[in-house]
């Protein structure tokens, strides 16, 4: 089965180069191209990917606001930020927002078939340069906000060892084969883990879990 892939971004002549590159791809299916996100929830419906590839500086909404809509409705949908800009404040509010991960314009080219691929495994793939801003930017709030009391979210035995494998780091393909499970029960359990947790990415599970020491 091919994997839906979603474009938002206001340049037509960037999301015809990334249809066409994406295209090359057997299992990847582009299914949606849009110039702006006025209009997410009722395109995301219309399209139905499993991916979304969002531009941050888009006309009249903003990417940042478009993955609060589309994550809140659609939870289980991956979103790739895509921007030319590496500003502290827009990547950590991405992420905060839900986005499963962030790519710089300038690696398109050479880096997006391989970060939509991590995002197919569970993972969160980032340019580099992004990567030490998110790591350094949930250092200082560390620091700052206090651990709060852990609260009974009524998560499993299987819930918590996975929740747990998701904080180290670990891909759904590599939780599978570290806790002997199939890669969709794994895919089961995060989506059971989102419910319970009230989060609606990987991203805000692990800070949750980290903050109040669910794990």
């Amino acid at each position: 089965m091919s994997l839906r892939i979603a474009i938002f971004d206001d340049n037509r002549n960037i999301r015809d180069s990334i249809s066409m590159l994406l295209n090359t791809e057997k299992e990847f299916k582009v299914v949606g191209s849009y110039a702006n996100v006025l209009n997410n929830l009722r395109d995301v419906e219309a399209c139905n990917p499993d991916v979304i590839l969002m531009d941050i500086e888009m006309p009249g909404m903003s990417g940042i606001e478009a993955v609060r809509s589309i994550k809140s409705r659609y939870p289980e949908i991956q979103i790739l930020m895509q921007t030319v800009f590496e500003d502290d404040d827009r990547v950590f509010d991405s992420i905060c927002a839900g986005a499963s991960g962030y790519i710089l314009k300038n690696f398109l080219n050479t880096k997006l078939i391989d970060f939509i691929k991590e995002l197919q495994y569970g993972g969160s793939p980032m340019s580099p340069s992004i990567a030490r801003k998110v790591l350094m930017r949930m250092q200082q709030v560390q620091q700052i906000v206090k651990p709060e009391e852990p609260q009974d979210y009524q998560l499993t035995k299987r819930e918590k060892e996975v929740l747990a494998c998701v904080v180290n780091g670990l891909s759904y393909k590599m939780i599978a084969d570290q806790l002997f499970i199939s890669y969709e029960t794994v895919r089961t359990h995060i989506k059971k883990i989102y419910e319970k947790l009230h989060v609606v990415s990987l991203s805000q599970a692990v800070s949750k879990a980290m903050k109040e020491r669910i794990v």
